[in-house]
């Protein structure tokens, strides 16, 4: 019976319940996605979550709503690359559909965790203020064509 519930947990659930007492846009897709939009310093954050029921993993993507004016690559994984090598949780993606910069990372769950709404809300925090940091250095790379290492600058001195 315990194997059965676990079977059929759905984070998902519990995350709309934590976003339901704030104010934030929510709007859940389907059963195993859900999109909360988040107001942030710089601009709205949109807050992905989407679960695979077969693998246990809840994936986490906060986009950061930015598009380039000319999509330079070479620079965009450059960035990219010396964005990540800080990181200790997730990871910065361009998701080249949308043309706009992703923080994404991904967690396994037990449906008997206890601390599930502990651990995603230090989740969501950490992608959040990664985001708010990187926002000002993504803007550098892709609309002002700074190059990356010197876009990086700022935060090196500090």
């Amino acid at each position: 019976m315990l194997a059965e519930k676990q079977h059929h947990y759905n984070p998902i659930d519990d995350i709309e319940c934590l976003f339901l007492h704030r104010q934030h846009s929510i709007e859940r897709r389907n059963t195993n996605e859900v999109v909360v939009e988040i107001a942030g310093k710089w601009d709205n954050l949109l807050l992905f979550f989407a679960w695979e029921e077969q693998m246990q993993c809840l994936h986490l993507s906060c986009l950061i709503n930015m598009e380039p004016d000319v999509v330079n690559m070479q620079n965009i994984f450059e960035l990219l690359a010396l964005l990540n090598e800080d990181l200790w949780v997730g990871y910065f993606s361009f998701w080249e559909a949308e043309r706009m910069p992703v923080f994404k990372h991904s967690i396994f769950i037990d449906g008997n965790d206890l601390k599930f709404t502990e651990k995603l809300t230090r989740i969501i925090n950490i992608a959040l203020t990664e985001c708010e940091q990187a926002y000002p250095i993504f803007h550098a790379v892709l609309k002002q064509n700074i190059a990356p290492r010197k876009a990086l600058l700022p935060l090196t001195m500090m």
